[in-house]
């Protein structure tokens, strides 16, 4: 997959720009307003942009653009252009890839800006600004996509987003333009299904990164509600009319540029990660009809299948106990994939498993990892039934666009854990597929 990608400026600190649905990067810098927008971003920085996967002068989608594939694409383009750490500038729905970038690769993440961000994509009770599951049915409908890029498509846009440009029939055609050089009606509906799925509330905690939350007042609510859950975060209002957010050039840029300027490189002590633990299921029974000498030989065939597992799905193996695993990966995908090709693996041994899985904050001790998320994931493993791929919640959530498939095993009560925990069983037929 080749990601298209544009370095601009010269900087003291790298500051990518994400912005939200589709984009151009070849046009952007012909546009005068979005030109002008990120001339203004590169005099302050070493500015990276990017096409995300399926739109601009990027490859199209061969697979859905979930959000752990996000994430490796923009680390992707760190590697390319050589950055070690960067300052995150997303907004909308591409906050979301920032905000579990910034989790997941502290080490990585000068700091964090996000304008309008959205941690959600649909509405539910404790999340009331997201727009329904019938608004979003409505926004994909052949109807809506059949006038992407048109004029009174792009007409529309204007008088909500810019609107000191209503009746510029010049700016509104560029616009129009601008969508029909960025993606396909059918890309924008595989973006836009994606947007609808995302559900990173359980991530922000697990940011501890610098923060600058920017909204317009009719994102207040849901802009106070992200940035209130990020330990420390900054929030900033700006005052309208325009909501795009390149025509932000005199309001958003020189509070983005303070923020940026404000930014001191720190060792992360904590990270967000997925943990895996495995266990073989009745390995007392099978000791006493094989012996030590034949279990200890089939124990570290074990061993040797699991490891070249976690190879292929770059997991990272912690700490192993008796015939148990504990592995962590940056991706959850990964995660529940590598769990079944392990399961699959040690069936041809005569071995069944259990495995457990969640993604949550963890401290950094040495090259180990502690807290709280390792034993919930040691609790839902002991819950697992067996030959059974069992989450919690958040790594559900956070697998949206999979293609992943679950079955609700209720709510439990986790050992030494405090609350009642929701936990679900991948199905297997779901779960193969190619590392990353």
């Amino acid at each position: 997959m080749a990601i298209a990608y544009a370095v601009s400026g010269a900087g003291p600190r790298d500051l990518v720009f994400v912005h939200g649905f589709a984009g151009n990067i070849e046009i952007e810098r012909e546009d005068p307003h979005k030109g002008a927008f990120q001339d203004r971003l590169a005099g302050f920085s070493r500015l990276i942009t990017f096409d995300r996967r399926g739109t601009g002068l990027s490859d199209r989608l061969r697979e859905p653009a979930t959000l752990e594939t996000r994430i490796d694409d923009l680390r992707a383009v760190l590697d390319a252009v050589d950055s070690e750490r960067a300052v995150l500038f997303g907004t909308f729905e591409a906050a979301s890839m920032c905000l579990l970038f910034a989790a997941t690769y502290p080490e990585r993440t000068l700091g964090l800006a996000l304008y309008n961000p959205v941690a959600r994509g649909t509405w539910a009770p404790d999340y009331p600004w997201a727009p329904s599951f019938e608004d979003r049915r409505r926004q994909t409908s052949d109807e809506a996509l059949g006038s992407w890029g048109t004029y009174a498509e792009a007409e529309q846009w204007v008088r909500w987003m810019a609107v000191s440009y209503a009746d510029d029939p010049e700016f509104i055609a560029a616009q129009a333009r601008y969508w029909r050089l960025s993606a396909s009606p059918g890309a924008i509906a595989t973006i836009m299904r994606m947007a609808a799925d995302i559900d990173v509330r359980d991530v922000l905690g697990a940011i501890r990164i610098p923060t600058l939350v920017v909204n317009m007042p009719e994102a207040r609510e849901e802009a106070a509600y992200v940035a209130a859950r990020i330990p420390g975060a900054q929030r900033f209002e700006l005052t309208g009319p325009d909501y795009a957010v390149y025509l932000q050039l005199d309001t958003l840029v020189p509070e983005l540029e303070r923020f940026v300027a404000t930014l001191a490189v720190a060792e992360p002590e904590t990270v967000l990660t997925t943990v895996l633990f495995t266990d073989i299921v009745d390995s007392t029974a099978k000791l006493a009809e094989l012996g030590d000498a034949r279990w200890r030989e089939l124990v570290e065939r074990h061993y040797a299948l699991v490891r070249r597992q976690l190879g292929r799905f770059r997991g990272r193996e912690v700490d192993t106990a008796g015939d148990g695993f504990f592995a962590t990966f940056d991706g959850p995908i990964r995660a529940i994939r590598c769990a079944h090709a392990i399961a699959e693996s040690l069936r041809e041994l005569g071995l069944e498993i259990r495995a457990g899985l969640h993604t949550g904050e963890c401290e950094l001790v040495g090259d180990k990892i502690a807290g709280i998320a390792v034993n919930i994931g040691a609790r839902i493993a002991a819950q697992a039934r067996p030959g059974e791929v069992t989450v919690s919640s958040t790594v559900k959530d956070l697998v949206a666009g999979s293609g992943l498939q679950f079955e609700e095993r209720g709510a439990a009560e986790l050992k030494g854990v405090p609350g009642r925990w929701h936990l679900y069983a991948v199905r297997p037929d779901a779960g193969d597929g190619s590392a990353a």
